[in-house]
């Protein structure tokens, strides 16, 4: 995080609507530091839940900054009733985002669920480094996939319950020999498949992980995860890690 500002303000609100159920799309006017993968601390509460929540960056610009959540908890369900003109805390940008440097040919980018939100800011950022795929994964309908378009080559979909595209799991249709790079955010089991499945052919994976945060900035310790190097924080050390580095909970 060297040699960026966080951003310790309470703002207002500028829109917060419900893009899909329990899918909600939050905007801030405002010049917001940040890029792809990284993520911020949101709260528009009091004492209790005593937690902020960490949000991913879905987009930043030099005049706004969305985010894209999931209603489910506490916490979040506060955010979803936010209304435009609102206070907000917002505390970021927060632990180490997608390092575009070492994304270069063609990418192939995975998301399962609510994993889609730091996607859009990551085609952004990508855009001039090759040919990008998107596969993602959903249970019954698909949300936030138009944005995306005129960032990519391709676009692969599949849902559980066979609403649209593929019927079943993402990981049924991604062939990860067709890559040179692959990137995956989503549920954990699903990105230890990926894992696994690049392991396999030599592909080098980068995911974003997600876990309970306490501070958001590696001071308590709860969002630790397992590496080859020991315990890493995922707010401080990660959110992104290398594929191989990362212990498997099989493993």
């Amino acid at each position: 995080m060297e040699g960026i500002v966080l951003n310790f303000s309470t703002s207002l609100v500028y829109e917060n609507v419900e893009v899909f159920k329990n899918i909600f799309k939050l905007s801030i006017r405002g010049k917001f530091g940040g890029r792809a993968g990284q993520f911020y601390m949101l709260r528009a509460w009091g004492d209790y839940p005593v937690l902020s929540r960490p949000i991913s960056i879905h987009f930043v610009s030099d005049k706004k900054i969305v985010f894209l959540y999931q209603n489910v908890g506490e916490g979040t369900k506060i955010l979803s009733r936010l209304k435009k003109g609102d206070p907000i805390q917002i505390t970021g940008p927060l632990g180490n985002g997608f390092d575009i440097q070492k994304i270069n040919g063609k990418a192939a980018l995975i998301s399962g669920g609510i994993g889609i939100a730091p996607m859009l800011q990551l085609v952004r950022e990508l855009k001039d480094s090759g040919s990008i795929d998107i596969y993602s994964g959903f249970k019954d309908e698909f949300y936030e996939i138009k944005d995306l378009k005129d960032y990519v080559d391709n676009i692969n979909i599949s849902t559980e319950t066979g609403t649209y595209g593929h019927k079943g799991y993402i990981t049924e249709i991604f062939k990860p020999e067709l890559y040179d790079v692959v990137i995956c955010c989503g549920p954990e089991i699903m990105m230890s498949k990926v894992i696994k499945m690049c392991r396999e052919k030599s592909i080098p994976v980068y995911v974003s992980m997600e876990k309970h945060m306490a501070c958001g900035v590696g001071a308590c310790l709860v969002c630790t995860c397992k590496t080859k190097d020991g315990n890493k924080r995922t707010c401080k050390d990660g959110p992104v890690f290398f594929g191989d580095d990362l212990i498997l909970k099989e493993e």
